[in-house]
């Protein structure tokens, strides 16, 4: 094998693999990338079993057609260091050695055979559904947030992707909980939505693919399967397994008669109890909001720390209420709003509080408050 590329277009290549190979070791190859060289392109190829990566790179100069893997966080650690836009000389001379040169740079990289790296069957239906790249990036941001760090309950491990209903029109939705707070975002498909099957993408896909749309401008591609789903962006592939479990039935948590309705500048709020939080140590420890007519006052008792206290001003339709919560939770939730103005439903101070987005009526989210 040997071939010349630019260091920047397999670098960007690079980065992305970082987000998938197993980084502990279990199994040597899993933490190598696959460069295959064949029909005078680049493909480039990681998994850690769960997760497969391919990327095909047609900018490149192939000299000698080939294979090999070598270590994924090395090849990249080394690609950072050389200066940009310098040509790369790739050689494979034995089996386990692969030569880079690169201006005054020569490296010897080990390598494991090909043989060694894991195969995988494409089974997908042949249906397609292509989505709006943006939209489904602000899906999938705007409900992460909410997702289980709890492996006890798997089926909570991820965003639940299916397919909703509402004023007769279809739409592709995705849902996360962790029990205590719950985020839910849709975006219009129109009649494509009939052939979705309901699926619960794993957290490590939900980000990878998050870091893929965020870093490339190509159309979005989704294709589906009984236990794997497939993103096409561009020349990327990302084919991941799904969760096996069965996701709640979530609309029962989501308040339909919290008729109490703050309203409030969202970025006021949100600086306002960072600041308060600040006094603590532990971001999980509560803040107290005393919700009055005209304003909030912001709350943090530390008996490790000290106290912190804040009063902005607000909208309240109701009586006084005094209400406490994990001020992340809050703010994490709080920071996806995109409206200037945050409202919050309330029922009591026991009950779970429902907050909309004016600016996008499509998402919305529910919060449980806390005992202090």
């Amino acid at each position: 094998m040997h071939f010349k590329i630019k260091r920047d277009i397999l670098l960007k290549s690079l980065n992305f693999v970082q987000g998938v190979v197993e980084k502990k070791n279990t199994l040597p190859i899993l933490s190598n990338v696959l460069l295959q060289l064949k029909n005078n392109k680049l493909s480039i190829i990681a998994t850690d079993l769960d997760i497969i990566f391919y990327d095909e790179i047609q900018n490149v100069e192939v000299i000698k057609e080939g294979s090999t893997t070598t270590s994924a966080a090395i090849l990249y650690d080394i690609l950072r260091k050389i200066s940009s836009n310098a040509e790369l000389n790739f050689e494979q001379k034995t089996e386990n050695k692969l030569s880079l040169k690169s201006e005054n740079s020569n490296f010897n990289l080990l390598c494991l055979p090909t043989d060694n790296f894991p195969s995988f069957a494409e089974e997908f239906e042949a249906h397609e559904v292509k989505l709006n790249r943006d939209k489904f990036s602000k899906l999938l941001n705007k409900t992460k947030i909410s997702i289980s760090n709890d492996d006890t309950r798997h089926y909570l491990n991820g965003v639940f992707i299916h397919i909703t209903e509402a004023h007769g029109r279809s739409f592709l939705t995705g849902v996360a909980t962790d029990s205590h707070r719950l985020s839910s975002s849709s975006l219009e498909i129109g009649d494509k939505g009939s052939i979705l099957r309901p699926f619960i993408l794993p957290r490590k896909t939900v980000f990878q693919l998050c870091t893929l749309l965020a870093e490339t401008n190509d159309s979005l591609i989704m294709q589906t399967s009984e236990n794997k789903v497939k993103f096409v962006i561009g020349n990327i592939k990302l084919i991941s397994k799904v969760i096996d479990g069965k996701f709640p039935d979530y609309k029962k948590v989501v308040p339909i008669n919290n008729d109490k309705k703050l309203t409030v500048s969202t970025k006021d709020f949100i600086s306002s109890i960072e600041r308060v939080a600040s006094v603590s140590l532990d971001r999980k420890e509560g803040v107290k909001l005393a919700i009055n007519k005209d304003n909030i006052h912001f709350s943090v008792n530390s008996a490790n720390s000290g106290e912190g206290n804040e009063i902005i001003k607000a909208e309240f339709s109701s009586d006084n209420l005094s209400v406490s919560f994990n001020s992340k939770y809050l703010t994490d939730i709080a920071s996806e709003v995109e409206d200037s103005k945050l409202r919050l439903n309330f029922k009591d101070p026991t009950s779970p509080v429902l907050i909309e987005d004016a600016a996008d009526k499509n998402s919305y989210y529910v919060i449980m408050p806390m005992k202090i």
